[in-house]
């Protein structure tokens, strides 16, 4: 149980025991000496200048201009009447003090020089046939004592203002860090989701045509049917595989989970034979890199080859297809293009047995859809840049321009 008293109930005590020692304190000074005006002259005025000027503490938290204001009227009057000199500055002290502690900064201080010169001034007036000469030096104390009290309470204020100051920088940066928490997660969410559609969009491309080919040539070619089925269990099987990759980085547990490296540009070959089993002929032009190529390129590399080659699977069909890497000493130039849309050949072709595409992401006349997105937003996320669009002469192109040393790679 804490045994602190009320701020108030301390700030009571605190006028009383100053309102004490003014009153007290002139008494004993001045006990046998002849006073020029005792304090019981004009009606007790003495004694009541001293107990207001002592009890006005009591409120200076609150008002800690008007207060300072009716201790210092108090002083200049006392002072001025030539009642006798004693501790009755003790209040004036603690008020000039509050005032510059518990005040705004400059105004504050703007008022307490002013008031310490009118006081100065007067108590100096007052002071002019002071006798013995000698006691004028009580009239420099009380100057000297003002400026320090108003000096204290100035750099208490300092003080709470820095403290103030760093608990806020504390907040703010505290703040961020969660912030930039949260937005770590977002983007390892929208990571995941990337790869997760990437993954998935590539395999049921493939399984799709490859299960059109079945269905076409079940009965008449069952080797080509069983070759057909053979591909979709291999890239249904690589798509698991890549999907326990992707979302291996949920789980909690530690030490070998036998989670695979995301796909990079070494198994670009795999990739161009799957292509092929769909039905695509797939012409690599690969330059290979002075150093080997940072894994976040190689992998965004590796999605947008992925996706451009889906979007020819997906919209196209069969058709050739120029897959151009160009690792310079600054970026990586990556450059996909198809011929377009063939015309049908004869029936004795199990490619011509597929059923029609419609045209979308990479269709000649199409508009790009959200697999264009995710690839420009692939490269945007590396600094690099993205262009895709019909060529003349029919066909589609995708450019890209990938930095070999990315800002913010989260691949």
């Amino acid at each position: 149980m804490s045994l602190r008293l009320p701020v108030m109930a301390q700030e009571v005590l605190l006028a009383l025991f100053i309102t004490v020692m003014q009153v007290q304190g002139t008494i004993v000074r001045n006990a046998g000496e002849v006073v020029q005006r005792p304090l019981t002259d004009l009606g007790n005025l003495g004694y009541v200048l001293l107990i207001v000027s002592g009890l006005v503490v009591a409120v200076r938290r609150r008002w800690p201009v008007p207060v300072f204001l009716v201790a210092a009227l108090a002083s200049l009057v006392y002072y001025g009447l030539d009642f006798p000199d004693g501790p009755g500055w003790l209040g004036l002290f603690v008020t000039l003090y509050t005032l510059a502690a518990y005040g705004d900064g400059r105004r504050s201080l703007m008022i307490a020089g002013v008031g310490t010169s009118v006081l100065a001034i007067g108590w100096l007036v007052a002071a002019a046939d002071i006798e013995p000469r000698a006691a004028i030096g009580w009239v420099y104390f009380r100057i000297g004592a003002s400026v320090m009290s108003a000096a204290l309470g100035e750099s208490v204020r300092s003080r709470q203002v820095i403290a103030a100051e760093a608990q806020e920088r504390a907040e703010l940066a505290e703040r961020t860090r969660e912030e930039e928490a949260r937005a770590r997660v977002d983007a390892e969410r929208l990571r995941i989701a990337r790869e997760v559609h990437d993954t998935v969009a590539h395999a049921i491309a493939i399984i799709n045509v490859q299960s059109g080919v079945t269905a076409h040539v079940l009965d008449k070619r069952p080797e080509v049917a069983r070759e057909a089925l053979r591909a979709i269990e291999q890239t249904s099987s690589r798509a698991l595989r890549e999907m326990r990759a992707i979302l291996g980085v949920l789980r909690d547990d530690d030490g070998d989970d036998g989670r695979a490296p995301y796909p990079g540009l070494g198994q670009i070959d795999e990739l161009a034979a799957k292509a092929r089993e769909a039905g695509l002929d797939i012409k690599l032009e690969e330059t290979s890199p002075a150093t080997p190529l940072p894994s976040a390129v190689g992998s965004a590399a590796y999605r947008i080859l992925q996706e451009s080659i889906t979007n020819v699977i997906r919209h196209v069909g069969p058709t050739r297809v120029t897959v151009a890497l160009n690792p310079g000493i600054e970026a990586l130039e990556i450059r996909v293009t198809d011929e377009g849309r063939r015309a049908a050949p004869g029936h004795d072709s199990a490619d011509a047995r597929l059923p029609a595409r419609h045209p979308s992401g990479t269709g000649s006349s199409a508009k790009p859809g959200r697999g264009i997105v995710g690839m420009r937003e692939r490269c945007q996320l590396l600094g690099g840049e993205l262009d895709a669009g019909p060529i003349p002469g029919g066909g589609f192109e995708v450019r890209a321009r990938l930095p070999l040393a990315p800002t913010g790679a989260r691949l």
